[in-house]
């Protein structure tokens, strides 16, 4: 080999190594984006449902007692302001702290088209139960279209549970409501009958 093709060999190397190593640098770049992108990415539930009602009348389902009671739940504590009571009791008859979501709050209020409250885990997963997490909801006229945010999630255990939980709720929340404008609010009185003889039954 003569001392040409010796240098030419030799500089090939180089560059080969070279983008040997860039490659691997922009497969580590890449790795570790995709990596960030996962760590900062919210875990969240959103829902979505159009209501055949004014953008206000289903604001106003959300931030009175009466309208609460058309969809959401058989009874509830309402002060539409923020910071004011967003109380929704799920079995009325059941020991205070244990309603559902009995100490709740709105966060912020933008009438008629967003309003926030924070929100809890039901009595049944008492682990995170005295944690929070976030609900957003937005209303878009015509049709009202109503969506959903829940984030502030933790991860594991009773907060898999929970997510999963609320993932299944909200679409019932959300599908009572369309048909408390569709067909008429909500007839709570088997709910309630059943949530009266579980009281009833429950040790003293």
């Amino acid at each position: 080999m003569s001392d040409d093709q010796g240098n030419a060999t030799a500089t090939a190397s180089v560059v080969t190594g070279r983008r040997a190593t860039q490659l691997r640098a922009i497969a580590g770049a890449t790795l570790l984006l995709a990596a960030a992108t996962a760590i900062g990415a919210e875990r969240a539930i959103d829902k979505e449902v159009v209501v055949a009602a004014p953008i206000e009348s289903v604001w106003q389902a959300w931030t009175t007692r009466a309208g609460i009671r058309t969809f959401f739940a058989p009874d509830a504590e309402i002060d539409a302001r923020v910071g004011g009571a967003f109380h929704i009791h799920i079995n009325p008859y059941a020991e205070p702290g244990l309603k559902g979501a009995d100490d709740m709050r709105y966060m912020a209020l933008q009438p008629p088209t967003m309003l926030s409250f924070d929100w809890n885990a039901p009595p049944s997963l008492p682990e995170v139960r005295a944690q929070r997490t976030f609900v957003v909801v937005r209303l878009a006229p015509k049709s009202t279209r109503v969506t959903l945010h829940h984030t502030g999630w933790g991860t594991g255990g009773q907060w898999d549970d929970t997510y999963a939980y609320f993932d299944r709720a909200w679409n019932t929340v959300l599908g009572n409501l369309k048909k408390s404008f569709d067909s008429g609010p909500i007839d709570w009185t088997d709910w309630l009958a059943q949530m009266r003889a579980r009281a009833a039954s429950a040790p003293r």
